[in-house]
């Protein structure tokens, strides 16, 4: 089998090569993204593309299957931009997947994708229109929308699309914070001595570990399945349980204020992540995995606690990995290369 991978040197995809180029059954691997790795596996051939300013429709002869991982989450000040890589970007490559005749098409979704949550747990069936003021859940949704009229026009092609929750690991800490709360954030020494006390607006998580995800995408492509598939571990993690892991008290905040503070925080650029971050972490579902675990075969190895703790290790010892999505280096000096870009803003 040949599989082209689209960023191949993140936080899944770096993983998601390596058990690729470890399966027998997969006699070539190609990875893709915009920043050249510093670590991928010798069997690994490596292409530069920039969904954003087209694909390279060479890179797809010959292939029997595509797995779509590459996304731009920043910057939050400028959606344009990220609606120019991930939702036209898709497109294009749809188009090329279309035109290179791949029987196969994987694509990462998210729980992000789907509307608000009704109160009790979603299968995959619960509609998936996002929430409107997120620009990150609005762009997953209308990808899915574009899923939908490619299976309608190519009913032969196998198309596949994971929703996974927050995927963390040990080396992605880097990034998340990078992400997520910005450069002035001393997220070290928090995880070293521990956060005084957690604020809790009333959110839950769903996380599952970033090798759990690879195999899940590994099984996506070997096994005879399409559709949607829910990825996530249990137990559900609220600020409660996070606080009990951290041995840190918890105090109940209202919901508005705590996205007053985020769009205040944002629109101050203390911090990268937009308030319509917040309404997305405040209304998504908490999704059902059965039809994983059945269908796909799926059975993750770590559970939401070790995943988490996976992560917060990561925030205390602050080594990343290696490629330019996970590695310190990115940051700049003193972290000066997201401070002189401007908090969330464009690169």
């Amino acid at each position: 089998m040949h599989v082209v991978v689209t960023g191949a040197t993140g936080n899944v995809g770096s993983r998601l090569v390596e058990r690729l180029a470890d399966d027998p059954g997969i006699a070539r691997v190609v990875g893709v993204s915009r920043r050249t790795p510093t670590s991928l596996p010798h069997d690994v051939e490596w292409h530069a593309a920039d969904l954003a300013e087209g694909f390279p429709r060479e890179l797809l002869r010959g292939a029997d299957a595509v797995i779509h991982l590459a996304w731009l989450f920043q910057p939050t000040r400028d959606p344009a931009t990220t609606w120019r890589a991930n939702v036209e970007g898709t497109a294009r490559l749809l188009q090329a997947v279309s035109d290179a005749n791949v029987r196969t098409f994987v694509q990462a979704s998210s729980v992000g994708a789907y509307s608000p949550g009704p109160g009790h747990p979603v299968d995959e069936s619960w509609p998936t229109h996002g929430i409107p003021t997120a620009a990150y859940s609005r762009e997953k949704a209308y990808v899915e929308r574009l899923l939908d009229a490619y299976e309608a026009r190519h009913p032969t092609t196998r198309v596949v699309r994971l929703r996974p929750g927050f995927i963390f690991r040990r080396e992605a800490s880097v990034q998340q914070r990078r992400l997520f709360v910005g450069p002035f954030a001393p997220t070290k020494l928090l995880a070293t001595v521990g956060p005084p006390v957690l604020p809790d607006p009333g959110v839950t998580l769903q996380v599952v570990h970033t090798d759990d995800v690879a195999e899940a995408y590994r099984l996506a492509l070997v096994r005879d399945v399409k559709g949607a598939f829910n990825i996530a571990t249990d137990p559900t993690l609220d600020i409660g349980a996070i606080g009990h892991l951290l041995g840190r008290p918890v105090v109940r905040v209202p919901r508005r204020l705590t996205r007053g503070a985020v769009a205040a925080a944002w629109r101050a650029r203390i911090v990268p992540a937009a308030p319509g971050l917040f309404d997305l972490l405040a209304q998504i579902p908490v999704m059902k995995t059965d039809r994983a675990r059945d269908e796909l075969g799926w059975q993750p190895e770590r559970d939401a606690h070790a995943t988490f703790k996976a992560l917060w290790e990561g925030f205390r010892s602050a080594e990343g990995g290696p490629n330019p999505p996970l590695a310190p280096s990115t940051s700049g000096r003193f972290r000066s290369h997201e401070i002189r870009t401007g908090i969330g803003a464009r690169p």
